[in-house]
């Protein structure tokens, strides 16, 4: 089967791009032609032909296009609508523009572009719907897409050569506990409900507890980075929060190893890889039940309705003072990457999803 795969763009350490390359070598592997299109790419391995070109290449209607659907973009939107080749609408999410309303008037535009593409997609009746969660496909799912029409397929990831790195901690902060958060600096992450946690745990007595945010913050969000500057100056806690915006990937190993827990409250995800990072690496995981992160998560660490600084910190402290409870949450964090995420079961589904596509 000859596969285009085409996306918004390609960079490294970005979630849509491992996926999008991830399947690329899967596919190859199982025996498919594939090529990437993308208007723009840096630092990939890969020959990337333009946007332009996907019709030419994939025109027959045994011809597959894969759009890695995450932005507004109206190439995609248009030769859908036209192409006699079967699609595949690989859906990422796209958050919400309400999250982004104080804080930057270019990210609301952006992403009510996006979300405003659903219904167009969802009347065209694709070939499949691949969504990264059963959250995610609900989006279409409640637009009246047939659900024999929407497969299930989580995000093709680096864990694994996440897991093969030396860790270097040199410049990870000796607080105890610590507090682990993966994540860019973005409002619907929810930076500053991780520090009022941190904020009543120090209150609770645990004066050298101390949070790490492992995560770059976009120039374009600069007012939410000095409002979350600002919230950790009212907080008195300056001296506990540590922003790592150039993280390696060697000492995000190290942080994963010795954090006490990954704190994940974020109002907002599609999928979650740091998720699955964490149950990989064995790190326990407390987190805000919302969108996706019940079902990534499943049964693998303490989740909760809400962020109530209180309950955050006391789960904490639960989670420190109870060595069975941290190896419980350690072992069933393995035992469901293994079943769902590792690389093999990835690659089993995403043949089904294309002997799906060949069958129409």
């Amino acid at each position: 089967m000859r596969i285009a795969m085409l996306v918004p763009g390609l960079a490294p350490h970005d979630a849509v791009s491992n996926d999008t390359l991830g399947m690329t070598r899967a596919l190859r592997a199982q025996g498919h032609e594939v090529a990437l299109f993308a208007p723009h790419a840096c630092g990939v391995d890969e020959t990337i032909r333009a946007p332009a070109e996907v019709e030419a290449w994939a025109q027959s209607a045994d011809d597959v296009i894969v759009y890695h659907y995450c932005v507004g973009w109206d190439f995609p939107l248009a030769l859908f609508g036209r192409t006699r080749a079967r699609r595949v609408l690989r859906y990422h999410n796209i958050t919400p523009p309400e999250f982004f309303t104080e804080w930057a008037e270019g990210y609301v535009a952006a992403c009510a572009e996006g979300r405003g593409q659903l219904d167009p997609y969802a009347a065209m009746n694709c070939e499949l719907y691949l969504g990264c969660s059963p959250y995610n496909l609900e989006d279409f799912l409640s637009r009246g897409v047939d659900p024999a029409r929407c497969a299930l397929l989580p995000p093709f990831h680096q864990v694994e050569q996440l897991r093969s790195l030396a860790p270097d901690d040199r410049r990870l902060p000796r607080g105890e506990p610590l507090l682990l958060m993966v994540g860019r600096l973005a409002p619907n992450k929810a930076h500053f409900d991780l520090v009022d946690a941190l904020a009543a745990l120090r209150a609770m007595g645990a004066g050298s507890a101390h949070l790490l945010s492992a995560g770059k913050l976009d120039p374009n969000l600069s007012r939410y980075g000095e409002a979350l500057e600002d919230h950790i100056q009212r907080r008195d806690t300056q001296d506990a929060v540590t922003l790592m915006q150039d993280a390696n990937g060697a000492e995000l190993r190290a942080a994963f190893e010795r954090a006490d827990a990954l704190l994940m409250l974020s109002r907002h995800e599609g999928f979650c890889v740091p998720l699955i990072e964490a149950m990989a690496l064995g790190t326990p995981v407390i987190a805000r039940a919302t969108s996706a992160i019940p079902w990534t998560l499943g049964d693998a660490g303490l989740l909760w309705d809400g962020a109530d600084p209180h309950v955050i910190a006391a789960a904490v402290q639960r989670l420190s003072g109870d060595a069975e409870l941290r190896e419980h949450l350690r072992a069933a964090g393995k035992a469901r990457y293994a079943s769902t995420f590792a690389p093999a079961v990835l690659e089993r589904g995403l043949a089904e999803a294309m002997t799906r596509v060949a069958r129409r």
